[in-house]
């Protein structure tokens, strides 16, 4: 009820080897009419976007789906080695729910954060993501979000740390995304030089307000901190 509308970053290449996943996805916007989807990645990857009860409803769907997997696997094991990838049309779903997905090793874990707020950690708050050798963090942006894989670098000795890290970047994205505001100024229709000056104001300003996130694009730039300090530098910008 808080906000209007959220943004999660599914993996769907867990369901590769049963499925074809564009007759997953094509499932899942049957089943969430209310949710707008993006493209799927080679990696399998797929941004959803819509209201959090619409999205944990879209959640529910896909564990029961690989709650059925695992259950109809089971049954198949000792009567063939061969899974071919199934249509989606030969499976039906039960009204049973689940809380997580068979096979989780806590390894490997993902954090999906706003690409803002994960730029602004990144600048601001670098120790939040530091790790020791037996840890590794890697991102993938996809427009509004940046999911992080936080792994282990040994073999089965890293999962407490792993969760740790985890645990560490969650506390600090929650803390950022309560206090940070964006303002964004707009160039359109305005000319080169118009460009160059706000970009000029920017970098003169820096010094005044050093906890404001300054990220040019070509069409805009946004401004990212707390709210007072980004509105009192957006106006002086535009002034």
């Amino acid at each position: 009820q808080v906000f209007s509308s959220v943004t999660s970053v599914l993996n769907m290449s867990i369901f590769k080897d049963q499925f074809v996943l564009e007759d997953l996805v094509r499932e899942m916007k049957k089943e969430s009419a209310a949710l707008s989807f993006g493209p799927l990645q080679s990696n399998g990857h797929i941004a959803v976007r819509g209201s959090f009860p619409a999205i944990q409803l879209l959640r529910d769907f896909l564990l029961l789906k690989a709650k059925s997997l695992s259950e109809e696997d089971k049954e198949e094991e000792g009567k063939s080695h061969q899974r071919p990838r199934r249509r989606l049309q030969q499976h039906r779903l039960t009204s049973e729910t689940s809380d997580s997905v068979p096979g989780a090793d806590g390894e490997k874990q993902l954090v999906v954060l706003d690409t803002d707020v994960y730029r602004y950690m990144k600048q601001f708050f670098p120790r939040t993501l530091l790790v020791k050798d037996d840890v590794v963090i890697s991102d993938i942006t996809d427009s509004d979000t940046t999911t992080l894989y936080v792994a282990s670098a040994g073999r089965g000795s890293g999962a407490a740390r792993v969760s740790r890290v985890k645990q560490r970047i969650e506390n600090q994205s929650v803390e950022l995304h309560n206090t940070l505001r964006k303002e964004r100024i707009y160039f359109e229709g305005r000319h080169r030089d118009e460009k160059k000056r706000y970009m000029r104001a920017c970098e003169h300003l820096k010094p005044r307000y050093p906890s404001v996130l300054v990220i040019p694009y070509e069409t805009h730039i946004d401004l990212i901190g707390n709210a007072s300090e980004v509105f009192h530098f957006t106006k002086e910008v535009r002034d």
